[in-house]
């Protein structure tokens, strides 16, 4: 399994069912949109202090981007 897209279907899942648009997700994360969607499409490869950081953003637990769905 690519968990660059596991994590990426993960955070684009959850952003969705949060109603937030990528620009409103960078905006909270503190992360570009650009950086974003690298993310949800599976072409970044993010650090563990980024994958907290981002479920930060999201009000989730770091384990909801790397577990299978």
């Amino acid at each position: 399994m690519d968990m660059r897209k596991l994590v990426g279907r993960n955070v684009r899942r959850i952003r969705l069912k949060k109603g937030l648009t990528q620009e409103q997700f960078a905006d909270l994360s503190g992360f570009s949109q650009q950086y974003v969607s690298s993310l949800e499409h599976g072409r970044r490869n993010p650090t563990i202090v980024t994958l907290y950081e981002l479920a930060m953003a999201l009000g989730v637990s770091h384990m909801d981007l790397v577990r299978p769905s």
